[in-house]
């Protein structure tokens, strides 16, 4: 009964989050960086792949993999492994990256504050890209803090060294990519965490489209200042920092950035947010038309209030006893269309556009088709299809539909004279009745 209990335990605690014991080590790619001037006084970056570790443990751990430079990221009031949200290394991507604080030395208030600190920016997120997560780590030095700034004096990392970390800073979010209709109300997910209590910090979104940058939201933990809506105080308290948008538009489309600036540091969240709208698909036509041999149809499929603008209309014709064959039969024949222009709709920023053809039953042999309108947009997993059959009948003659005409009234003539005649018989017998 005790086996059990410890079980469940270990499932409640593990239930949400990641199970701190699932990941010890996790192969990274550390993008080194070496700085230099031109001949312009510009910095060029040479940036420089090396293999790398990221290990937790302990600062007397020896390194998994000792032939690559190892950050042995040890114990603090953040546990980086609670913010990943796949288990298996292998299923992860990680990159480390230097980072530079521009000659600002500020003493960190997390345990072992020391003058000055080495920074270093990660990135880690699953193979399929559902969520990303980063931050920094933190590097104590005993060292005084250097007269250059370390953006162009980067200290020396060797290939097999071993440097002791702790977790300063984490953000991450589940929604780095979001699709979402008109009219809907996405939350743009970003979480984050610090390793001190009562820090600091400066929270802003910004919306940034088509070159402009707009600032949504901002907060101000030292002075409580906020300006603009989407985020809930009471949630930021805890870390949440997750927008929700109000009724989307076109307009709300573009690239959010969740920022979080901690003195000296300062990190962003990238979440593209894609507004699309389907179409709404009709044609012109029931779905069973018959015509006679020589008459003439316009036939319309038209598509309306989708957004963005691409979208593919194409009609087709096939007989329809080949609609439930399978795949590998020869295609339907494509239909030569006529395209209207794309209307826009000034109240949603919508489109609309109808693609039409004259179907000329003159050029046709007698029988059926099945005509089929297919519309494709981004917004659709499949195209939207809607269809019709059409029956061609032979034209019956002049000469034919006089003659039933005659027949018609010779029938009605003998019908009448039967009726009259069967009425004076009846009268007559009447009369011979004795009374």
């Amino acid at each position: 009964m005790r086996v059990v209990f410890k079980t469940l335990v270990s499932l409640y605690v593990c239930t949400g989050v990641l199970c701190v014991h699932q990941l010890s080590w996790l192969p990274c790619m550390f993008i080194d960086e070496r700085v230099s001037l031109n001949d312009k006084g510009v910095p060029e970056i040479q940036q420089i792949p090396r293999e790398a570790f990221l290990q937790f443990g302990q600062k007397e751990d020896a390194a998994v993999n000792p032939q690559v430079i190892t950050f042995m990221v040890t114990g603090s009031r953040l546990d980086l492994r609670r913010y990943v949200d796949v288990w298996e290394a292998e299923q992860l991507e990680c990159q480390l990256y230097r980072y530079s604080t521009h000659g600002s030395y500020v003493r960190w208030p997390g345990k072992g504050n020391q003058e000055y600190n080495h920074w270093f920016r990660f990135t880690i997120k699953p193979s399929n890209g559902l969520s990303v997560t980063s931050g920094f780590l933190r590097r104590p030095s005993d060292q005084p803090a250097p007269e250059k700034q370390d953006f162009f004096n980067w200290t020396t990392i060797a290939d097999r060294e071993v440097l002791t970390t702790t977790v300063a800073v984490v953000i991450k979010s589940q929604t780095p990519f979001v699709r979402t209709g008109l009219r809907s109300q996405p939350k743009l997910h970003c979480q984050f965490a610090l390793d001190h209590k009562s820090p600091n910090f400066i929270l802003e979104w910004i919306l940034q489209r088509r070159g402009e940058r707009t600032t949504v939201f901002s907060y101000n933990s030292r002075s409580g200042q906020t300006e603009g809506t989407g985020v809930g105080l009471k949630a930021l308290e805890d870390g949440d920092a997750s927008y929700s948008l109000a009724f989307t538009k076109t307009i709300s489309e573009g690239l959010y950035i969740c920022s979080l600036s901690v003195n000296p540091l300062s990190i962003q969240m990238n979440m593209d947010l894609h507004v699309e709208e389907p179409p709404r698909v009709s044609i012109n036509i029931q779905p069973d038309l018959l015509l006679q041999k020589g008459e003439e149809q316009k036939v319309v499929c038209e598509a309306v209030g989708y957004y963005p603008l691409d979208v593919e209309i194409v009609w087709h014709e096939q007989e329809p006893s080949a609609s439930g064959q399978r795949v590998g039969t020869s295609l339907p024949k494509k239909v030569d269309i006529l395209l209207s222009s794309h209307k826009h709709n000034p109240q949603d920023m919508t489109y609309s556009v109808s693609a039409f053809f004259y179907l000329q039953t003159s050029l046709r042999n007698l029988g059926q088709s099945q005509f089929i309108c297919s519309v494709s947009h981004k917004s659709l997993r499949v195209p939207i299809k809607k269809s019709f059959t059409l029956t061609v009948e032979e034209p019956s003659s002049w000469l034919f539909s006089i003659t039933m005409g005659f027949i018609v009234l010779a029938l009605l003539f003998v019908l009448c004279v039967m009726l009259l005649y069967l009425s004076s018989v009846r009268k007559k017998i009447h009369e011979k009745k004795p009374y």
